[in-house]
């Protein structure tokens, strides 16, 4: 497989960790949309939302409990938000299930 998330999951490429554990991984993103921006993402390969299944929704439940205690350490009092793009249609650039949090700047609805 061809991962890129798997290959930072695994150590094989280098991230700037926020929270590692045995089922995710919390890393700032290269290309940050807000003064705060990291992904948490799934170890296990999950190719997006539309994905999601009675199996594995778990982990899911787990990556918004890592948002919450991250968030958390990082002071995010004044909100934040969590994006999730599935598909091409989506904007999902990476096949991997990902969630982009982003804080510490007023963010509008809709995006843009």
């Amino acid at each position: 497989m061809d991962c890129i998330f798997c290959k930072i999951a695994a150590g094989e490429i280098p991230s700037n960790k926020v929270f590692e554990d045995d089922q995710v991984l919390a890393f700032y993103d290269l290309d940050p949309q807000a003064p705060v921006h990291f992904l948490v993402i799934p170890k296990e390969h999950i190719s997006g939302a539309d994905q999601i299944t009675a199996e594995n929704s778990g982990v899911v439940a787990h990556i918004f409990e890592v948002i919450a205690k991250v968030t958390a350490e990082l002071g995010l009092t004044g909100g934040f938000r969590v994006v999730t793009n599935c598909g091409e249609d989506g904007g999902q650039t990476v096949g991997h299930l990902h969630f982009h949090v982003l804080g510490r700047r007023s963010l509008a609805w809709p995006p843009g």
